[in-house]
């Protein structure tokens, strides 16, 4: 976390109609530091790419939840989105087919974004922790 950064954590259930609960949490926690409106349609997309990943792929039709943690401060915009599923790597080696799906995601976030971070959970999980710089030329 960065100094003087304000952060909000959401916990929803791994169901795609709560996407948009994500994107109106977004869309509240930029007006604490005004973000123009592209950067934000940018990290809308990015965050429903990076939510969709995890409710697709991480478990495999059973119940389970997504933690999408908002962190803004003064230069950066930053959001995690972790879940407790199989992880980036038990899906890869057991169905290469998705990860190219959801590979272009993946491309997708990373474009939109300053920095990206994929990490597989020690124990059972991924976190995908992306950060785009607000300064002004956005």
């Amino acid at each position: 976390m960065t100094a003087n950064a304000r952060t909000v954590r959401l916990t929803i259930p791994a169901k795609a109609e709560y996407i948009t609960l994500c994107r109106l949490a977004l869309a509240g926690i930029s007006r604490y530091r005004p973000v123009p409106d592209e950067t934000l349609h940018d990290l809308k997309l990015a965050l429903t790419e990076a939510c969709t990943n995890s409710i697709r792929h991480a478990y495999d039709d059973v119940e389970g939840h997504v933690e999408v943690l908002y962190e803004i401060g003064s230069e950066t915009l930053a959001i995690e989105v972790t879940d407790a599923g199989e992880g980036f790597t038990a899906r890869e080696q057991a169905e290469p087919e998705h990860m190219s799906e959801s590979g272009l995601g993946l491309a997708i976030i990373d474009s939109l974004s300053d920095e990206l971070v994929i990490e597989q959970l020690e124990g059972k999980g991924s976190r995908l922790r992306f950060v785009k710089r607000l300064d002004g030329d956005s």
